[in-house]
């Protein structure tokens, strides 16, 4: 395809990926508002106050409006991730191997998945105890008063955060692939790994140091074992592949031998 052409169909796959979050929102807009999503998010901050009338404060007239639109668009972006995943793989796929393709196809699922168990862990566990932690200081001197952009965004940074630190397989299956780390190199380097998790975990997790950051410690080492074991099945079909090519002394079509 000359090059003008792969400009026109990527403006073409831009637009259809605005469009498909657009549509998104526009769902989402209606879901937020009237499946009341914001109370899941206000729920652990209610029982970290022990408060189940606790209700978030605004300081502007159209604060309300807006963060709903916000979790309207975190919807969107979420329900339309597939079809954003969709046309990003339709523009890529042409240029890649069938080998390549095969590498990256399972990533792609598994990193969604891997990203759900990250935000449900942060939810249920990681969330409430850093609130419970939080809430406990100067109580005799301050008084909470949330505001809903501050708490909405602490809340959402944490989920996030949580969610992009679980895709670490995923990170490691594609360097594995990219030849930039090999399983060895992964293996020699575990100790110097558990010591980045540690800092990286107490960077992550504030609140309680010895409960909360072991929480998050203990599944990114799983997350760093199962990241090893994923790159030795890499190397293994580079080899395979290697050692058939090797082995495969068919002359190509039209070749004197063949003739």
């Amino acid at each position: 395809m000359p090059f003008l052409d792969h400009l026109e169909e990527l403006r073409w796959r831009i637009l259809w990926c605005i469009l498909s979050v657009m549509i998104g929102a526009v769902v989402g807009f209606g879901l937020v508002y009237y499946l009341d999503v914001l109370e899941l998010l206000v729920d652990p901050v209610r029982k970290a106050y022990d408060n189940p009338n606790l209700k978030l404060i605004y300081l502007s007239p159209s604060d309300s409006f807006f963060v709903t639109l916000r979790l309207a668009i975190y919807a969107g972006l979420l329900m339309a991730f597939p079809f954003l995943a969709y046309h990003i793989w339709a523009f890529l796929s042409p240029a890649l191997k069938p080998q390549e393709r095969r590498v990256i196809i399972p990533p792609l699922y598994g990193g969604l998945v891997l990203f759900a168990a990250g935000v449900s862990l942060a939810y249920w566990i990681a969330l409430p105890v850093t609130l419970d932690f939080f809430q406990r200081f100067q109580t005799e001197s301050l008084q909470a008063n949330l505001e809903i952009n501050a708490t909405l965004g602490f809340i959402v940074k944490m989920l996030m955060a949580f969610g992009f630190v679980f895709e670490l397989p995923i990170v490691i299956m594609i360097l594995s692939w990219m030849g930039i780390v090999t399983p060895d190199f992964l293996r020699k380097k575990r100790r110097h790994a558990i010591v980045l998790i540690t800092v990286l975990a107490s960077f992550i997790t504030p609140g309680d140091v010895i409960v909360l950051t072991f929480m998050m410690m203990v599944p990114l080492i799983i997350l760093y074992e199962v990241g090893i074991f994923l790159s030795v099945g890499i190397y293994r079909r580079k080899a395979q592949r290697e050692q058939d090519f090797e082995t495969d002394t068919t002359p190509p079509t039209g070749s004197v031998e063949t003739q």
